[in-house]
């Protein structure tokens, strides 16, 4: 490559990611990716046949992902995720604590069942309504917000189907979902177990420990009732889409996204591509919900980020051209002599280097270019897969350490500014410098030592 297409394509990398970050505007993510690719395209840097390459990559997993997102769109429609934010409050049952701990649980199976930017998308304005409707004040707030989405992040890491990322990755690496999961699963929970105690601890006096219900009355078809609650001397009725609720209805979508999440880990057993059970479930919940109710495709066209596709596939043509420029060559170099002592060394190293790379440049681009690394070490299959392992771990969990560090919590601080809630870089990152090094640590080395027991 010739000096000034290098030049040209780090000087394009780091625009990129200033404007991934910056997002002036709430300017989409896929416009600074599409433009940078596109310069690198026109500029010879990027070839056709790179293009075909990395179209193969990463079109499965983008539309995994965005089959996923379609599924809450259609969840949402039918009075989902506003059910189960009256449900929270009334399952609190006026404590501060307990709706802590829920919150939590929410934020965690969301990101299981959908993904961490799915998550943060459906979870954020569900906490946010749970604080309007109990008038908690900004710092009782605050121990719901930050730990949500903290939370909601960092539960991508147990199974590679929740974050884009560690999807494109996976192929990369040769490793199937089962054995990520097999591989991955308890030192990611063991890390989001020690990150929730931690969390807890550090907001226990910020909790408030008694909280006001609000009153609504609500018999639902399912025999369930919703008692009357009160929150200070104003009454707030719940609207006419949480009272009616169609259970049939309800338990069918539920029970289909649950199928079609175990599907995937079944039909890689039969050879079955993700994206085939994706668009699967995607169809059998619009083809339920407009049995039932007759609704057509409006609101899946209009809300479904489309855009995802293309920011997948750009953002991978710029990474792929540093690739290329040399600047994985130059990490392979600084890594080479500290991986050489032992599996203990490679997770230490390739999970701390994903956390600076993430915190520096965002965990995206940054898991694209430490697994481009790991796969020019001539590592043998269980160590690349190990380091693999650890480069999610240090995008996932490490890389809160910052406000930049993930996709998921600059969509996060953009979702509280247009809701006029303002948590400052300063507040995010007192909690995050106590909680994520140690919940890092503990998932790196429960790495370490619970594939030291499996191999």
């Amino acid at each position: 490559m010739p000096d000034y297409q290098l030049w040209l394509t780090f000087g394009v990398f780091i625009i990129t990611v200033i404007f991934l970050m910056w997002r002036p505007g709430g300017l989409n993510e896929s416009i600074p990716t599409s433009l940078g690719a596109l310069l690198l395209v026109i500029t010879g840097v990027s070839s056709f046949a790179h293009i075909v390459g990395i179209f193969g990559i990463v079109s499965g997993a983008a539309v995994t992902i965005l089959s996923t997102i379609v599924m809450s769109i259609i969840l949402e429609s039918i009075g989902f995720f506003r059910w189960i934010a009256i449900n929270m409050i009334e399952k609190a049952r006026g404590s501060g604590f307990r709706l802590f701990w829920l919150i939590l649980l929410l934020c965690f199976l969301m990101t299981v069942f959908f993904n961490n930017d799915g998550s943060i998308l459906i979870t954020t304005p569900i906490i946010l309504r749970i604080c309007s409707i109990l008038r908690l004040k900004v710092h009782q707030q605050l121990p719901y917000l930050i730990s949500g989405a903290l939370i909601a992040t960092a539960s991508s890491a147990p199974i590679g189907l929740s974050n884009l990322a560690n999807l494109i990755a996976l192929q990369m690496v040769g490793l199937n979902l089962n054995t990520y999961t097999q591989m991955m699963f308890v030192p990611s929970m063991l890390g989001i177990i020690v990150m929730t105690v931690l969390l807890f601890y550090y907001f226990r006096k910020s909790i408030p420990k008694i909280i006001h219900h609000y009153p609504m009355s609500m018999q639902s078809t399912s025999g369930s009732a919703y008692h009357p609650l009160q929150t200070g001397d104003q009454e707030t009725q719940p609207t006419d889409s949480e009272k009616n609720v169609d259970w049939w209805l309800f338990r069918v979508c539920i029970g289909i996204v649950v199928f079609i999440r175990a599907g995937y880990f079944l039909a890689e057993q039969w050879g079955i591509r993700m994206e085939v059970v994706a668009i699967t479930g995607v169809v059998l919940m619009l083809a339920v919900r407009w049995y039932r109710t007759r609704t057509g495709l409006k609101d899946v066209v209009t809300q479904t980020p489309w855009h995802i596709l293309l920011f997948a596939f750009s953002i991978y043509i710029i990474v792929d051209s540093l690739h290329r420029a040399g600047m994985t060559a130059t990490i392979v170099q600084w890594m080479q002599p500290l991986v050489e002592g032992g599996n203990a060394s490679l997770i230490a190293v390739s999970g701390l280097m994903l956390t600076l790379l993430s915190n520096l440049f965002n965990n995206l681009p940054s898991v694209m270019i430490g697994t481009f690394a790991v796969t020019d070490l001539q590592l043998s299959d269980t160590q690349l897969h190990l380091a693999y392992l650890a480069n999610i771990l240090g995008s996932d969990i490490g890389a809160l350490l910052t406000p930049i560090g993930t996709l998921a919590t600059l969509i996060w601080m953009y979702i509280l500014k247009t809701h006029h809630v303002r948590v400052s870089w300063k507040q995010y990152m007192k909690v995050t410098f106590i909680v994520i090094p140690i919940s890092l640590i503990v998932s790196l080395f429960s790495l370490y030592i619970w594939t030291s027991i499996l191999y």
